[in-house]
């Protein structure tokens, strides 16, 4: 979102976390970042969203960028809503160098970017404020009641999870399939969808992933979730389909390939709606498996481990069929919901 600081009101978008920008937004975003491989070069980065603002003519004196976590945040906060600042994990694409801490010179050498930046970053979780008096009534919350800074979702996801080990990861199965792996190396490429988001801890660990477009949505356009759950019974997932679908709700992929112009591959299609079924996890079970490869690839290390979070998680076929094609163990999380993990944040 892009809102005027002194009132909250929403002066542009919401612009989607998928959302491919203009090429024109694209290049001058490149043109600042100080490497190709740089997570704020993406097409759908933070940064270039907010090249795209600037090129429409949307951003205006006293704007500011707001995630979702931060405009939710100045609602409980605010009378008017104006948004408290924002958290390290949401600002890693808007530029934010997540080992320094602090905004980097590159960034805030181009005065149009600088001016819409949050006014401040804090850790994930931090204390921000309380709720107000409006927010209060409203909602039936004490006044005391804290609100923390927030995180993205395939983060809270990952928390939600349970993992402690390097090596241990998190397949988020949503409308879009999220990876996540614990890694004691930052890495970062671009070209591949690829960007570290700072975990912590001593000595400091990474979440090493990407996103890809992958996922439920696809699901759910082609099939429609009862008929997902009445056909995968009929799916063998020891057996291979004999399909090589590259399954995608629309042209464009993110991760481990980074390409707008990417065409979804769904044919030739079986007569056998559950054939055609068992194809199509197959095809999101390779996008994962060669995620978790390009991690190991660019120095991340090897996944030891897999926990499931999101609708996906409760498809014991589909999970069958990842295990066998990432080659390791494949399990549930104990809770599958992002915002169990948003609640564990809070509370540390």
């Amino acid at each position: 979102l892009l809102c005027r600081e002194s009132d909250g009101e929403i002066l542009a978008g919401p612009l989607m976390y998928n959302h491919a920008c203009s090429a024109a937004a694209v290049e001058q975003c490149r043109a600042m970042v100080p490497s190709p491989e740089h997570a704020a070069g993406a097409p759908t980065s933070t940064l270039a969203k907010a090249w795209e603002f600037i090129l429409e003519g949307s951003a205006q004196p006293g704007s500011r960028l707001v995630h979702q976590a931060d405009w939710l945040a100045g609602l409980l906060m605010s009378e008017n809503g104006t948004p408290p600042g924002t958290d390290y994990h949401n600002a890693l694409k808007l530029g934010y160098d997540i080992e320094a801490l602090a905004w980097p010179e590159w960034l805030l050498a181009e005065e149009r970017v600088a001016a819409m930046l949050p006014k401040s970053v804090v850790s994930p979780g931090a204390t921000l404020g309380s709720v107000s008096a409006e927010a209060s009534e409203r909602l039936g919350l004490p006044t005391t009641c804290r609100v923390a800074a927030g995180t993205t979702d395939s983060i809270a996801a990952f928390l939600a999870a349970g993992t402690t080990e390097v090596g241990e990861a998190v397949t988020s199965l949503g409308s879009t399939m999220a990876i996540k792996m614990r890694s004691l190396v930052k890495v970062e490429d671009a070209s591949f969808g690829v960007y570290s988001h700072r975990l912590g801890g001593e000595p400091v660990q990474w979440l090493v992933g990407g996103a890809s477009n992958t996922g439920g949505t696809v699901l759910r356009k082609l099939f429609g979730d009862d008929a997902v759950k009445r056909l995968s019974s009929e799916i063998d997932p020891e057996v291979d389909s004999g399909l090589d679908y590259y399954p995608l709700p629309s042209r464009g992929q993110r991760f481990p390939i980074c390409d707008e112009t990417l065409e979804p591959r769904l044919e030739p299609r079986p007569e056998s709606e559950a054939q055609f079924l068992h194809g199509v996890l197959e095809g999101m079970a390779r996008i994962e498996a060669a995620g978790y490869d390009k991690l190991n690839e660019l120095g991340a290390g090897n996944v030891r481990r897999v926990v499931t979070a999101g609708g996906g998680a409760k498809n014991p076929a589909w999970s069958r069929i990842r295990e066998r094609l990432i080659g390791v163990p494949v399990e549930a999380s104990t809770w599958t919901e992002a915002c169990c993990g948003s609640a564990l944040l809070a509370m540390r």
